[in-house]
């Protein structure tokens, strides 16, 4: 039987079981692709890693040049992370006519247009199925499976950290730093936890998303990113009350008639109806809504070795089966050169926490300011019970656009009877996707 010769660069959680599930599927995968997948050589600093992982020494190369530049090998697995020398890595494979598969987010957030273009170039295929959503197969069904429909919006929970610690706050009402520090002694987190709390993790999957989507790369910096670090339980605990759940999500819509696409990073409050609100610990889940298929829902693990390496073992069963040059991860074709659209002029509804003084004429007054732009109220709760001379407002928004309501909030902070700045959060009501579009 024929195989396809893998090179893999990368020992760590996800290379280790990549090579691992590799060799146990391996007569599951050959009879499926008609093709033997071997990995024939393995580069890896660490002896000891790849020892303890039962690769055997005469496939050990100590330079990944070596092995990229061997004319053996059809592919190059990258596992590395990084975005200096795994860019290097992967142009020296396309350039040496391998085709790459890799799993790094962070380096093709940042220069994904670039890579896939390089390799388009040279008639070399670049996929990285694994890059988001883990063992979830969100990008081949963006790439093949929805391949009908044009994408209206995408709502992605596709970081697990942030999803357990944002379950753990609301379901049993833990600070911010009690639900890290459980996190973090469970494994859940990293020790530096500051790319997946800040939203930078679910920024670079956001990137790649669009890409896949639209066939349009945004520029990272110019992705809205905001993280949960700042969440307060106590509007976890007046979100549950109003019939809310908060995540963190990858938000991503389309505007045709503008030539526009919204690509943005935030905590967001779901109706509990929605099955995204009910997505609690480490898991992932994606809501895609397709003008032709509806709404279709994407759930599982994003993260973890074996997860992962099932879809780094999917590109490679990909490139298996076919014979010639396959098509391109990122979707061509389309005719309107696409923008993104500024943060402030998106459209949402909103939560607006106030502490303000318990005086007749406070909530008339932040009304009206509220008014004066345009901005309409949908419901407002003061909770009973509370003691003092300084109460929480909590304001319900209708839908309005973000410059107007930050402006709005600004002025509201500069009167005497309010004394704090404001708590914001969007909501996104996904039942209502229709005729958002414009």
């Amino acid at each position: 039987m024929n195989a396809l010769r893998i090179g893999m660069v990368g020992l760590g959680t996800v290379g280790t079981s990549v090579w691992k599930n590799l060799r146990s599927q391996g007569e599951l995968l050959a009879a499926r692709c008609g093709k033997a997948l071997r990995i024939e050589k393995v580069s890896e600093k660490n002896r000891e890693r790849a020892r303890l992982a039962g690769v055997p020494e005469a496939q050990m190369v100590d330079d990944w040049r070596e092995l990229v530049r061997d004319p053996s090998l059809d592919v190059v697995v990258e596992l590395i992370g990084g975005t200096g020398v795994a860019a290097e890595l992967i142009r020296e494979s396309l350039s040496h006519g391998k085709d790459v598969v890799t799993a790094n987010k962070a380096l093709l957030a940042e220069q994904g247009r670039e890579l896939t273009a390089f390799a388009a170039e040279r008639g070399k295929r670049l996929l990285f199925e694994a890059s988001v959503a883990g063992g979830i197969p969100l990008l081949l069904a963006l790439r093949e499976g929805l391949i009908a429909n044009e994408i209206l919006s995408l709502h992605g929970i596709i970081n697990g950290t942030c999803n357990y610690l944002l379950s753990a706050m609301t379901s049993r009402a833990l600070s911010f730093q009690e639900a890290l520090r459980e996190a973090k002694e469970l494994g859940y987190a990293e020790a530096d936890e500051t790319l997946d709390v800040a939203g930078h993790d679910t920024a670079h999957k956001a990137v790649i998303l669009s890409a896949l989507a639209y066939g349009f790369w945004p520029a990272l910096y110019e992705v809205h990113t905001e993280g949960i670090q700042n969440v307060d339980p106590l509007d976890l605990h007046f979100a549950q009350e109003l019939g809310y759940r908060l995540k963190l999500l990858a938000i991503l819509r389309s505007h045709p008639k503008s030539g526009e696409i919204e690509a943005r990073v935030h905590p967001t409050l779901l109706r509990k109806g929605h099955l995204l609100s009910s997505v609690r610990g480490v898991f992932n889940a994606v809501a895609v809504r397709g003008d032709v298929v509806g709404e279709t829902l994407f759930y599982g693990r994003g993260a973890g070795g074996d997860p992962t390496s099932s879809a780094v073992l999917s590109d490679l069963a990909s490139l298996a089966r076919r014979e010639t040059t396959a098509p391109s991860m990122v979707p061509s074709g389309r005719q309107v050169a696409l923008t993104l659209r500024p943060m402030a002029e998106i459209l949402s509804r909103y939560y607006v926490r106030f502490l303000v003084e318990d005086h007749p004429g406070v909530l008339a007054e932040i009304a009206r300011i509220f008014a004066a732009r345009n901005i309409s109220i949908s419901s407002v709760i003061q909770p009973e019970g509370h003691r003092g001379q300084t109460v929480p407002l909590i304001i319900l928004l209708h839908q309005s656009q973000e410059a107007d309501v930050q402006e709005a909030c600004r002025i509201i902070e500069t009167l005497p009877t309010v004394k704090r700045p404001a708590i914001l959060l969007r909501v996104e009501d996904l039942d209502g996707e229709e005729g958002r579009s414009s």
